[in-house]
């Protein structure tokens, strides 16, 4: 048993399996991932790896494992199957590409799915299967996706999982912010074993626990709106996704490479003659920390449903219209750049609750819902949380009035525009 010192958990454990999984190429990359992306332009302390946060999310799971069998909750679950559940949170994050989850929004494919070669084959596949039999590849990522019946499944993906609770314990530390204050002891301490009609053993929160679950919910909500959705973090991010769809398109990296970058070395695989313009003027202005200024900002709690989502959920429309507003303004492509965060359930409540009588609720909207009401209450802390925002360089103005009744059409109705040629931005 090996022990490393952790600024945010002090003493971590580290068994055979886990210094053998450590030592995988795969997870030697993590270290050269930061966390939270382009975030250390805006707090200098942001520079935590996702393998720092590995190692705490596999202390964690070692720890809420412990409090189970203390209290008898894991009768008939294995050593074995343990480890596979303490696996999955140590490798829960293998698959991110560069700068953490910015590329995802530009439609690549998920960081979950892009592990699952590196997890049931390769180092970590021969490391999995000679520790803990030939299934253990697969259990670990069918955990990892949330897709598994483990009982033990809420612990690696769920509105409590541990990834969750030391994210943001972490990511508050190394920012320097008292934003991320997380009851963990007390949510660790509460969490329990409870039957689900028709799913059968799964892991909830008693009630004695709902304070710690609070505290849970603000600290997301204020780590959203002050941090990770920070107006320059996001200004960096949208720069850095409008890089790497050019250099897509244009052939200076291919898709199917991009995910075995690290953060520098996709960088520096960038910084060659043959970059466009356009990608050289943004891969400049981010090493330099020349970031787009807001020229436009407005809640998602005042555009009212549906407005806008296409910016969201649709990029290569969103390209095509920044390219149209840039156009009409007069400006060079990628001086203009849309952004609309989202993050499904970033917030969500869903639950199952022991009360103190026995019974178990699921702590939804449809369910009981809490002494604050906690599933509406994080509806409404996400929408305050979401800006929509234009950003120029150059700190170039933009028509407010315009450029909002081009976000409130439907997302046909601006293809169809820029089909036509039709301005947006006209009167």
């Amino acid at each position: 048993m090996e022990i490393l010192r952790d600024p945010l958990w002090n003493n971590i454990r580290l068994d055979p399996l886990a210094l053998a999984l450590l030592e995988t190429p795969v997870m030697q990359r993590l270290r050269y991932v930061r966390q939270l992306g382009l975030a250390f332009l805006v707090y200098p302390g942001a520079t935590h790896s996702r393998f720092e946060h590995a190692l705490g999310a596999w202390h964690l799971a070692g720890l809420a494992l412990r409090l189970l069998e203390e209290r008898g909750a894991l009768s008939g679950v294995s050593a074995r199957d343990q480890q596979v559940v303490r696996a999955a949170a140590l490798l829960h994050d293998v698959g991110h590409y560069p700068f953490s989850h910015a590329l995802e929004e530009i439609g690549v494919t998920d960081h979950e799915e892009v592990a699952r070669p590196l997890i049931v084959g390769g180092a970590v596949g021969t490391v999995l299967r000679e520790a803990l039999g030939d299934g253990a590849p697969d259990e670990v990522f069918t955990l990892i996706t949330g897709r598994s019946a483990h009982p033990r499944q809420g612990l690696i993906s769920g509105s409590i999982d541990l990834d969750k609770i030391e994210y943001l314990k972490r990511d508050a530390t190394m920012c320097g912010v008292p934003y991320g204050e997380i009851d963990v002891d007390r949510l660790l301490n509460s969490l329990v074993v409870v039957t689900l009609p028709a799913h059968g053993p799964a892991v909830g929160v008693h009630e004695k626990g709902l304070s710690a679950l609070e505290s849970l919910l603000f600290a997301k909500y204020q780590m959203y709106r002050n941090v990770y959705w920070h107006h320059a973090v996001r200004s960096a991010t949208a720069m850095y996704k409008r890089l790497v769809a050019v250099a897509l398109d244009t052939g200076a990296v291919a898709c199917d490479t991009v995910a075995r970058f690290t953060d520098e070395g996709l960088l520096i695989h960038l910084d060659t003659p043959p970059l466009v313009p356009e990608a050289r003027t943004l891969l400049d202005a981010i090493r330099v920390r020349r970031l787009h200024k807001r020229a436009y900002e407005c809640p998602a709690a005042t555009l009212g449903d549906e407005v806008g989502e296409w910016i969201a959920s649709d990029y290569p429309l969103t390209r095509r219209v920044e390219d149209a507003f840039a156009r009409e303004l007069g400006l060079p492509s990628g001086a203009v750049l849309l952004d609309f965060p989202t993050k499904t359930q970033m917030l969500g409540v869903d639950i199952p609750m022991q009360r103190r009588d026995g019974r178990v609720q699921h702590l939804t909207a449809e369910g009981w819902e809490g002494a604050l009401n906690l599933p509406r209450l994080s509806e409404e802390l996400y929408r305050s949380a979401r800006r929509l925002r234009v950003f120029t360089a150059g700190r170039a103005p933009v028509p407010a009035a315009q450029v909002l009744a081009t976000l409130r059409l439907e997302a046909s109705e601006v293809r169809a525009r820029l089909d036509a040629g039709a301005p947006l931005l006209s009167t």
